[in-house]
């Protein structure tokens, strides 16, 4: 008897293959593998939880639309961060958010980005207070080129192929720009927290991606 594949066990080109068929449900299982990655790009572009949900729903939107482009030449997770990366990039070209990035407060206080499962009152305060300011100021300080190859190699996992890939760079300039980046974020940062802590992506926002994403595509 053939086993039932899963959601956990089921390929990401199986996946595409169905839901190019007509199984559109099954994008969900898409959307929920990638979203931490997304969630991390976009926060390390230097845009707030809130507009980085939007752009979010955008990329996944548009994957959608384009999903029979994608040629497997590449994984999936770098054709979805290149999209990311891209809508990333056009939203930062619009008068509107350069004028609403121009009228901030330099000193403003933040809320936390997001909580974490684990519930200690270390760990919270750790994570809370110190994590969204002291990691997410200094990442976002940084200069682009730099940041996102932090961001692509230490925080979303992806090797050094990948990562030029997605770039469009060389390997040995990837591996140059992620020992300049390490050199900018200084000791302080990589002492104290893991790379997996930084800008962690809760199950309740993936909740409310993929609900307005399916709710979405629904409409097509």
């Amino acid at each position: 008897m053939e086993m039932i594949k899963t959601a956990d066990t089921i390929t990401e080109l199986e996946l595409i293959n169905r839901i190019r068929k007509g199984e559109r449900e099954l994008f969900e299982i898409l959307i929920r593998r990638n979203n931490p990655y997304l969630y991390k790009l976009g926060m390390t572009y230097g845009y707030k939880h809130e507009d980085v949900q939007d752009l979010m729903q955008e990329t996944w939107t548009a994957a959608y639309l384009n999903l029979e482009k994608f040629e497997s030449r590449s994984s999936f997770k770098t054709w979805i961060t290149r999209i990311m990366l891209n809508q990333c990039y056009q939203k930062s070209r619009k008068p509107s958010f350069i004028k609403e990035k121009a009228n901030e407060v330099i000193n403003e206080k933040t809320t936390p980005m997001f909580e974490s499962d684990r519930s200690t009152d270390t760990y919270s305060s750790v994570l809370n207070n110190e994590l969204s300011n002291i990691i997410g100021n200094a990442l976002t300080s940084i200069p682009m080129e730099y940041r996102m190859v932090f961001s692509l190699r230490e925080l979303n996992g992806m090797s050094t192929a990948e990562t030029a890939e997605v770039l469009d760079i060389s390997e040995t300039n990837v591996k140059v720009r992620l020992s300049r980046a390490k050199q900018m974020l200084r000791e302080k940062v990589e002492k104290m927290y893991a790379p997996g802590e930084i800008f962690e992506f809760n199950l309740i926002y993936c909740d409310k991606i993929v609900n307005g994403v399916m709710k979405a595509i629904n409409k097509l």
